[in-house]
C-alpha cells in the first residue's frame, strides 16, 4: 500500500494502463485520423526502471507523453491537453490522474488527489524533434548530434531519452530517433572510454600518498572516487549509459559484472587500513582491465598489478590502457582533443548539468 491507499505498481505499468484504458479512447473518438506516439520517457525513475513505493511521494503517477509533428502539434496540442482534462477519469488503478500542485516540494500529502473539476493531468503533448532539442540541449529538423554534440549531452539526458516505453508509435519518428541516440558512435565510445582510464590514472596512486602521510580519511575517500570511476568504466563497457548518483549503485547493479566485482568494491569501501584497501582495488582493477581486454577494442594490455615507479604503492598504470584506447581514435574531431571526455567526466555538479548552454560552450571550447 502507498500513501494514495492503491496497490503500487512499477510506473510504467501504469502508464501503459492510462494510455490503453483512458487516452488512447479518448484521441480516437476526439481526434479521429490523428497519427502519433505515446510514450513514457524523460524525467522520472519510472523511466530508468528504479522507481518504488516511496517514489510515489513526489511527482509519480499515471503519466504520458503524447508526439505529434511540429504542424500537427500547433494544430492540436492545445486541444488535445484540453480534451484529456475535461474527459479523464479521475483516477487510474486507484491512483489519482489529478496531479496538485504544492509550494512545498517535500510535502506528498495531497500532491495527488481526485477533483471535480477539470484534471491537472500529466499528459504532455509535444512534437519529437522538439521534444529531443530540448531534452538534449540540441537542434536540427533530425536532431542529428555531432562529435561535440555527444559530449555535451549528461548520460542522465541520454538514458531518460532511449528509456522507458514507446506503447504506441504509428509515425515512427520518436521510435527512430530513440535507435539512433541508443549508443555513442563507435569513435566517441572509444574515446570516453580513453578518457575514463585516464582520469583512473590521474588518481591511482594517491591512494597510498595519502595513506603514507598519515591521511588515512584522504586515502579513503580517492579510494572511494576510483570505486566510482571503475563503475562508471564497467558501464561503458557494457554500453549502459550511467545515471546520475542516486542511481548510479543500482545501474551498476544490473551489469553482468557486478556479481562477481562488487565483493572487491565492497572491500574497497569498508576497508580500514591501507593494505587491505590496496589490495581490494587492485582486485577491482585487474578484473576491470581484462574486460576492457575482453572487449576486443585494442590489442590486450598487461592487466597486472604493478608498482608505482619506485614509489612502495601498487597500481594498474591505467594510462597503458588510456593510450591504447587513444590510439584508436582517427576521428578528426577526437584525435586531437586532449583526454577529458564527456561533461559527465569533467563536471560533477547536478545543477551545472542542468546548464545546456553553458554545458555546450566549455564542451565546444575544448581543444
Amino acid at each position: 500500500m502507498t500513501i494514495s491507499g492503491a496497490r503500487f505498481l512499477p510506473g510504467i505499468e501504469l502508464s501503459r494502463i492510462l494510455y490503453e484504458e483512458a487516452v488512447r479512447p479518448i484521441l480516437r473518438e476526439a481526434f479521429p485520423g490523428l497519427r502519433y506516439a505515446a510514450a513514457r520517457v524523460g524525467g522520472g525513475s519510472e523511466v530508468l526502471g528504479f522507481d518504488t513505493p516511496r517514489s510515489a511521494d513526489h511527482e509519480w503517477g499515471p503519466r504520458l507523453e503524447i508526439f505529434l509533428t511540429a504542424e500537427e502539434h500547433a494544430r492540436h496540442g492545445a486541444d488535445i491537453r484540453r480534451t484529456l482534462a475535461e474527459r479523464l477519469p479521475k483516477q487510474v488503478r486507484g491512483w489519482p490522474t489529478h496531479f496538485q500542485e504544492s509550494d512545498d516540494p517535500l510535502d506528498p500529502v495531497g500532491r495527488m488527489q481526485p477533483t471535480d473539476g477539470p484534471v491537472n493531468h500529466r499528459v504532455d503533448v509535444f512534437d519529437v524533434d522538439g521534444w529531443l532539442a530540448a531534452q538534449l540541449g540540441v537542434g536540427g529538423a533530425e536532431v542529428t548530434l555531432s562529435v561535440r554534440d555527444w559530449l555535451a549531452v549528461p548520460q542522465q539526458r541520454l538514458a531518460e531519452t532511449t528509456g522507458g516505453a514507446v506503447f504506441h508509435d504509428e509515425p515512427g519518428t520518436l521510435s527512430d530517433r530513440r535507435r539512433g541516440l541508443e549508443w555513442y558512435p563507435e569513435q566517441v565510445w572509444r574515446y570516453l572510454l580513453a578518457c575514463q582510464w585516464q582520469r583512473v590514472s590521474r588518481e591511482e596512486a594517491f591512494v597510498g600518498r595519502c595513506a603514507e602521510v598519515g591521511d588515512d580519511i584522504g586515502s579513503a575517500v580517492v579510494a572511494a572516487r576510483l570505486v566510482r570511476d571503475l563503475m562508471c568504466l564497467c558501464l561503458l563497457l557494457e554500453r549502459r549509459y550511467a545515471p546520475y548518483g542516486k542511481w548510479l549503485g543500482s545501474a551498476f547493479g544490473r551489469l553482468s559484472v557486478a556479481e562477481s566485482l562488487t565483493p572487491a568494491l565492497r572491500g574497497v569501501l569498508s576497508a580500514t587500513d591501507y593494505p587491505a584497501r590496496e589490495a581490494h582495488l587492485c582486485d577491482a582493477y585487474e578484473a576491470v582491465a581484462s574486460l576492457q581486454n575482453a572487449s576486443g577494442l585494442i590489442a590486450p594490455v598487461d592487466p597486472g598489478r604493478r608498482s608505482y615507479y619506485s614509489r612502495p604503492f601498487l597500481v594498474l598504470h591505467a594510462d597503458r590502457f588510456a593510450q591504447a584506447l587513444a590510439r584508436t581514435v582517427t576521428d578528426p574531431d577526437l584525435c586531437t582533443l586532449p583526454l577529458v571526455g564527456n561533461v559527465d567526466q569533467w563536471a560533477d555538479s547536478t545543477d551545472l548539468l542542468d546548464q545546456r548552454r553553458a554545458i555546450r560552450a566549455a564542451t565546444h571550447g575544448v581543444g
